[in-house]
């Protein structure tokens, strides 16, 4: 079992000139906290709305989101640009998520772990989904608050500095 690098409970990290606080809750381990924060950063430059821990009237509550400022005039929902989870996530859970929301691009981080039996889970859950967006598997290494935090709390990493793979839409 990886190692819990200990977090405050209460964190501000900056990147791409955002700021952000990261609560560790007192029920997860300090990595889940360090990957939404990794997530949220990653992402933002594509994703600039990007929220943490934030509900969407989902039955589903993810830990990184971006959605639309304004909820189009044709729909009555309103699709996530963007859709991370960090941790523990099950096939039934993706294979809902993908199949209600077909255009957002979502990512799932795993910690110091080998991404060739997630791949093969998601892959299980996409089976017959109809998809126009991108999903994500990325792992963040052992040393990544090390490699990743400065001292000021600025978060600076790439694509480039992780094992990941991208899924791409089918549609």
């Amino acid at each position: 079992m990886p190692q819990d690098p200990i977090i405050p409970r209460k964190w501000q990290l900056t990147a791409h000139g955002q700021r952000n606080v990261f609560i560790w809750g007192r029920q997860e381990r300090s990595t889940h906290t360090l990957m939404k924060a990794f997530l949220w950063a990653l992402y933002l430059p594509d994703y600039p709305e990007m929220a943490v821990e934030v509900r969407i009237g989902d039955h589903y509550k993810p830990d990184v989101v971006s959605m639309p400022q304004t909820p189009s005039i044709y729909s009555t929902t309103t699709e996530p640009y963007f859709w991370g989870e960090s941790g523990q996530v099950g096939r039934d859970k993706i294979h809902a998520l993908v199949r209600r929301y077909p255009g957002t691009h979502f990512a799932i981080a795993k910690w110091d772990s080998t991404l060739k039996p997630y791949i093969a889970l998601v892959e299980a859950a996409l089976q017959g989904v109809d998809r126009t967006a991108p999903f994500d598997l990325l792992t963040f290494p052992a040393d990544s608050k090390r490699r990743f935090i400065d001292e000021n709390g600025t978060i600076t990493l790439s694509h480039a500095d992780l094992d990941w793979v991208r899924l791409p839409g089918n549609g």
